[in-house]
């Protein structure tokens, strides 16, 4: 057993671990992780839709799962990844879309250059005492902070359950959503957050649905036999309840929506 030292240290460099475990299964988590409702997207890039052309940086781009929905959205999209293995399947995948290395701490673009900055799944990660400089680096005047996240339903009894069943030895807790906000900043508006939660869907089986969890950081980053353990567990699971036990279901998402708009200035 580990000194308490040790076990601190472990317990700080775990958020790390987890925000790094993606790249190593990049295929996977493009192929299983849902995508994002186009009302959501709208919603967080209401204030500068009419914008034209409208740049946004989707920033910790992973695979490009809502560089697609920004696309849709009439977007041009700069995305920006540091992960070399997440952006090599985006490329792979949207090989029109401008992909660069980089973090929300060291944003690899000149100065008032977008329009809107989104973070998909993301924002979480970020250290926001470095990273709040560079996005009013980079937002031209009135443009857009927005961060998304999609969230399975546990207001539905079998996803409630599922819950309770698929965690491990690394599901510490992330920062709730309300508890996410940037440093207080004069050029940003007053009550500078506004919040909408809109719902979505993912099609899965038993077997989908496990490999998207499978995808998520705290199955990445434990011992392979623990994430046997727990896949194992989620399948067994799933086959049992009648509502997913045979060929293709819903799973119940939230995909909730922080946004925030910069002021222009005088």
């Amino acid at each position: 057993m580990g000194s308490p030292d040790d076990r601190a240290d472990d317990e700080l460099a775990l958020p790390a671990r987890r925000a790094g475990s993606f790249g190593a299964h990049a295929a996977a988590y493009a192929e299983h992780r849902p995508d994002y409702p186009a009302d959501a997207i709208r919603w967080a890039l209401a204030a500068v839709a009419h914008r034209r052309p409208l740049t946004v940086l989707d920033l910790g781009a992973g695979t490009g799962k809502l560089t697609l929905g920004l696309l849709d959205a009439g977007a041009t999209v700069i995305a920006v990844e540091p992960d070399e293995h997440m952006r090599a399947e985006l490329i792979r995948r949207l090989p029109a879309v401008t992909a660069h290395a980089g973090t929300a701490e060291a944003v690899p673009l000149p100065d008032d250059s977008v329009d809107a900055i989104v973070a998909g799944q993301a924002f979480h990660w970020f250290d926001l005492d470095r990273a709040y400089p560079e996005f009013l680096r980079v937002l031209r005047p009135g443009g857009v902070l927005a961060a998304l996240w999609n969230t399975d339903d546990s207001t539905v009894d079998w996803v409630a359950g599922l819950k309770r069943i698929a965690g491990s030895s690394a599901s510490t807790a992330l920062p709730l959503l309300g508890q996410l906000e940037l440093p207080d900043h004069p050029l940003f508006r007053e009550h500078e957050f506004e919040h909408k939660a809109f719902p979505h869907r993912h099609r899965r089986t038993a077997e989908s649905l496990t490999a998207t969890i499978g995808t998520h950081s705290h199955t990445l980053v434990i011992s392979p036999q623990e994430r046997a353990e727990v896949l194992a567990r989620i399948t067994a699971y799933l086959r049992e309840r009648p509502e997913t036990a045979e060929g293709e279901f819903d799973l119940p998402i939230s995909t909730s929506v922080l946004r925030s708009t910069l002021r222009p200035v005088d």
